[in-house]
């Protein structure tokens, strides 16, 4: 309740505000499946006989009944998330939350499990996987009712592997239903797996850069090289038929012809690879750049947005206390106006009084004439 209340209210920071601003239809039908999903529990299926000391075999309708209570109590974890969210200083903190909300970025429990992955892509893949072999092992046990929980732990690794040895087999549709969701679930984890190792073994800018520098050295090595090659030939074919005199040797002259447009070509090979290369890192450095240029416009207009937030709860702070000046303006005007109506009144029927006795006093001397 403190955080569908108090995280997405607006006015949270004002003592003016009411709470069930934020209780919306949809915020109420999401704190109810919420509350639904922690008072799950398993129904404690052969309590009573294992208190008893009976031996007899549980029924299939305490299974069922203990698998339907027993997997959605598993939707708990969700609240990693959350807690993670509500305590972690990376997504509370204020610069954090206002590029956000530059970018529309909304902080979930979703987005928190991408940051995670990004971050640290190995332990929480682990983590899930640990975590779907435990659950689903515990599904399987129960389905199955096997003496040893090893055999479900070894049942369900075997198919989260997709090896499938065939030793131990489930024989209820329970059973069976756990182990073809086990066996989607350990594809995608495969998948990731994969993705997460060509990762890692993906250069990072840095090495990139060095990566870059040797090959761009190595290829003007070769180009010398094969320019050396040219000029070598060359002068072969030259000596050959030109300083021979009139001993002319025309096979080898062919050879080195041969060899002189090998060079030529293997040089020309190399150009291309060198200007291909050198646009390559070009189009990496402008990237970069322009990534650095971006992160600098981002901070300011951070930094901006800040100083306008400051400047605004100034703003605010100064109205409150204009208005709070303005209530004791009005609570003291309200006996002055008292005080004056009052004085008003009393004069009024002076003025009165008096017209009222000149009326009786002009009375009686008309009559007395």
């Amino acid at each position: 309740l403190h955080f569908h209340i108090f995280s997405h209210l607006l006015c949270k920071r004002t003592r003016y505000c009411d709470w069930r601003t934020a209780m919306t239809t949809d915020r109420l039908a999401l704190i109810a499946l919420e509350l639904a999903a922690a008072a799950i529990h398993p129904y404690p299926v052969g309590l009573l006989e294992y208190l008893q000391q009976n031996t007899t075999h549980v029924s299939g309708s305490e299974t069922e009944l203990e698998i339907v209570l027993g997997l959605p109590m598993f939707f708990r974890l969700y609240l990693l998330g959350r807690a993670m969210m509500l305590h972690s200083r990376l997504f509370t903190d204020t610069a954090s939350r206002s590029i956000g909300a530059l970018n529309k970025i909304h902080f979930n429990t979703r987005f928190v499990g991408k940051t995670l992955m990004t971050i640290y892509p190995g332990t929480i893949l682990m983590m899930f996987s640990v975590s779907l072999w435990v659950v689903a092992a515990w599904g399987l046990h129960v389905c199955e009712r096997y003496k040893y929980t090893h055999n479900a732990l070894w049942m369900v690794s075997v198919t989260f592997l997709s090896i499938g040895y065939g030793d131990v087999v489930p024989h209820t549709y329970c059973g069976r239903s756990i182990c073809l969701l086990t066996g989607i679930m350990g594809a995608g984890c495969t998948v990731l797996v994969v993705a997460v190792v060509a990762r890692k073994l993906e250069l990072t800018r840095a090495e990139k850069h060095v990566h870059n520098f040797m090959m761009d050295s190595h290829i003007t090595k070769r180009i010398k090289i094969a320019a050396a090659n040219v000029l070598r030939e060359s002068w072969l074919i030259y000596k050959l038929t030109k300083l021979s005199g009139g001993q002319r040797d025309h096979s080898r002259v062919r050879v080195h012809q041969r060899k002189l447009l090998l060079a030529i070509h293997h040089r020309y090979h190399l150009t291309l690879l060198s200007s291909s290369l050198f646009s390559h890192f070009s189009t990496f450095t402008t990237v970069h750049l322009n990534a650095s240029q971006m992160n600098n416009l981002m901070y300011d207009m951070l930094s901006e947005v800040q100083g306008c937030r400051a400047e605004l709860d100034s703003h605010i702070s100064c109205l409150e206390k204009n208005v709070e000046e303005l209530r004791e303006g009005f609570r003291s005007l309200m006996p002055l106006l008292s005080s004056t109506l009052s004085t008003q009144n009393s004069s009024i029927r002076h003025l009165l009084g008096e017209r009222e006795i000149r009326a009786e006093t002009v009375g009686v001397r008309g009559s007395d004439g």
